[in-house]
């Protein structure tokens, strides 16, 4: 069961189950949001699954249309963007791994020490499974920003005037509400590209927060019930009308070092991310990168991201933002 937010002609808000055959999207009578959708779940003690298939449907829509034209949404917004917390996790796949020590050699030479990077994806192969019931070891944690960077998909996705670069990494994101009782309950799963700044990263891990800090993307579907084992997919890198790069990743449990219920339990165990009310979007970590094949990304990219588990491929293309300014700040 795949769901869709989307803006009809006239601009209403509405969600759509997409239809089996993937090519038309089924509205769901008096639902203009996931957001609601799941209060209601919440409220009614009804799953999720339940809730869509006891709704009425409307007259199907075009789905390629709605795409082409730019009317289809995040496949999950809060009415107050700043209630939505956007983070994430890397080193929970072998390529992230082995781009990230790839990184550490060329500041520091073949023959350094292994990198933090190293050590802390082994801690994930050695405990970040720990079976049910049961707490492993910590992974990698960072911040993206508030569901202002959260961009469309089709939406473009800005270069700032401040990065040194700018590139894909195509991830499963996990969508998050917390229940009035402070309690969180996961809505489902979409693809996502959590845009980053690799070159910024590369001159220190510390950077690693300011790299992230960026726009993103999620969708265009989100997935409901639990993800499989193995998702398999392809990233794309398209310019002037061809293709520069094309790469498999390979995802879900089966292919990372952390199980989701860790990584969730080492999210969520900060009372300030079991507010009452709010939303996450918490990317999973990459598989395949473009920098890690030393491609160089330029301005009008368009980077697609796509699997047979989550219907339409995710497209963004990358615009170069203003020049960077001085930001003063003054007394009051």
């Amino acid at each position: 069961m795949r769901l869709v937010q989307f803006k009809t002609e006239d601009g209403r808000r509405k969600v759509a189950l997409v239809a089996p055959e993937g090519d038309a999207l089924l509205p769901l009578a008096g639902v203009a949001s996931v957001y609601e959708l799941a209060m209601r779940s919440i409220a009614e003690a009804t799953p999720l699954a339940d809730l869509v298939a006891a709704t009425a449907r409307e007259a199907a829509v075009d789905y390629e249309a709605a795409l082409t034209d730019g009317r289809v949404l995040p496949p999950l917004d809060h009415p107050e963007p700043a209630r939505f917390l956007i983070t994430g996790t890397g080193l929970t796949h072998t390529g992230s791994a082995t781009a990230r020590n790839r990184m550490h050699e060329v500041v520091h030479g073949p023959d350094a020490h292994e990198s933090d990077s190293m050590k802390i994806f082994r801690m994930g192969l050695a405990g970040g499974k720990p079976g049910e019931g049961r707490i492993g070891v910590q992974p990698e944690w960072f911040f993206k920003g508030v569901g202002t960077c959260v961009v469309p998909p089709g939406a473009p996705l800005e270069l700032p005037g401040y990065a040194l670069a700018g590139a894909e990494e195509a991830e499963i994101v996990g969508l998050y509400i917390v229940d009035p009782a402070g309690e969180p309950r996961r809505i489902g799963f979409a693809l996502g590209n959590d845009f980053s700044d690799h070159v910024t990263e590369g001159k220190n891990y510390l950077y690693l927060a300011h790299s992230k800090l960026r726009d993103c993307s999620i969708g265009p579907e989100l997935l409901i019930g639990d993800l499989p084992q193995e998702v398999r997919g392809r990233t794309r890198i398209h310019r002037d009308g061809a293709v520069v790069w094309d790469e498999e990743f390979l995802s879900g449990e089966s292919h990372m070092s952390h199980s989701i219920a860790n990584l969730e339990h080492y999210h969520f165990r900060y009372p300030m991310f079991r507010r009452p009310g709010d939303l996450h979007a918490y990317f999973f970590g990459a598989d395949a990168m473009s920098y890690a094949s030393n491609v160089k990304t330029e301005a009008g990219d368009e980077f697609e991201i796509e699997s047979p588990t989550f219907g339409r491929p995710l497209r963004n293309r990358m615009v170069a933002g203003a020049e960077e300014t001085l930001v003063s700040v003054r007394p009051l």
